[in-house]
């Protein structure tokens, strides 16, 4: 399987790889954004206050709705309605694993319209400081395999995930 290293021109994210062949249904694609948060208060967004998203980028996620759990424990279920492409869009997804320390989570996609194109769907976030300054690096995997052949690459949900990443971002420093 090939790894196809790809670069956007954009300073404040790029993708960093992205493992894919026609010819098999499995895929892989990662993707780090600059952020100028720090890491806890990105981390923080996603695991303990998910159903805050949509206030930093209604355009693209309208809400996150607890449907089982707590939020910020593995084994919470949420749902999520969201934008993409255009159209309106719904996921539930099952918290697979949470580490405050490594500033990861990890949501596998359990229902929804992702189910009808792959066989599974699992997006890890991770924040990491930068070495060099202040602020962070999200790095986003989108691991899937597809149900078919016919089905393409999910590389527009990777930059989705970007610009909420950047959204999410300029809402974190403004609140500062």
């Amino acid at each position: 399987m090939p790894n196809l290293n790809i670069k956007q021109t954009t300073p404040t994210s790029n993708i960093v790889g992205e493992t894919m062949t026609s010819s098999t249904l499995t895929g892989k694609l990662e993707a780090d954004v600059d952020i100028k948060a720090s890491p806890e208060q990105f981390h923080k967004m996603f695991a303990h206050k998910p159903h805050h998203v949509h206030h930093t980028c209604y355009d693209k996620i309208q809400g996150c709705d607890l449907h089982e759990g707590e939020w910020g424990k593995v084994g919470t279920i949420v749902h999520w309605s969201y934008v993409h492409d255009g159209k309106a869009k719904k996921a539930k997804e099952v918290v697979e694993a949470v580490d405050p320390d490594k500033n990861m989570i990890i949501f596998r996609v359990i229902e929804g319209d992702l189910m009808e194109e792959y066989k599974s769907f699992v997006a890890t976030i991770l924040v990491s400081p930068k070495s060099e300054d202040s602020g962070s690096v999200v790095h986003w995997t989108l691991e899937y395999k597809k149900l078919h052949d016919g089905i393409a690459h999910p590389e527009t949900l990777l930059q989705l995930a970007q610009d909420i990443s950047k959204d999410i971002d300029a809402h974190l420093i403004q609140a500062n």
